[in-house]
């Protein structure tokens, strides 16, 4: 279950702070405020990100963006905080079309497009603590994979807002405004 790391919610943490942190868990910071992200995904969620990632992968293999798997870490700075933010996520999938925004560390900026597969225990903070934080920093695609209703909700940035393209289920395939000739059929992503 995702929940706020100090119980003291007044503490704010930055990036070299999450650097220091090595208790085997996967952490994740949103405006300075830690979140543990365990437990671990279920299996369906594993096989539903390991198909959706395939697809991506498959697609982007001879282009210029590039498809990478949590754990990757994103780093989303404001504009006062470029060395040293206190916004880092691990998105289940993250695409990159710029290369200047990879590094060794993984993503310093805003990827084009998010997928994330809600679990119980993260569908609230996915849905809306990640989903302003992608807004505001200019995600241009987002992707909300419900398991348990076997449906996508795929939203675009508009004018600086999230609105929604369409929600998918699984007798339908999703495209991509960022990848014209990418088609993802969700049948078999469900299957």
């Amino acid at each position: 279950m995702i929940h706020i790391a100090m119980p003291n919610p007044v503490n704010r943490y930055t990036y070299h702070d999450y650097l220091q942190w090595d208790d085997g868990e996967r952490w994740g910071l949103i405006h300075g405020v830690p979140y543990n992200m365990s437990p671990a995904p279920s299996r369906i969620h594993q096989k539903v990100l390991g198909e959706i990632f395939g697809e991506f992968r498959d697609y982007l293999k001879d282009k210029s963006c590039e498809v990478y798997l949590v754990p990757f870490d994103v780093r989303l700075p404001s504009q006062d905080q470029a060395d040293d933010t206190d916004n880092v996520v691990q998105p289940d999938i993250s695409i990159i079309c710029d290369p200047d925004k990879l590094d060794h560390k993984g993503c310093n900026g805003n990827p084009d497009l998010i997928v994330e597969v809600l679990s119980p225990s993260t569908a609230k903070h996915d849905r809306l603590r990640k989903f302003e934080l992608y807004e505001e920093n200019g995600v241009q695609e987002y992707w909300i994979v419900d398991i348990s209703n076997q449906t996508v909700e795929v939203l675009s940035l508009n004018h600086g807002q999230y609105e929604r393209d369409n929600v998918y289920g699984n007798e339908d395939e999703i495209t991509s405004h960022l990848f014209d000739s990418f088609s993802l059929d969700l049948g078999a992503v469900f299957e």
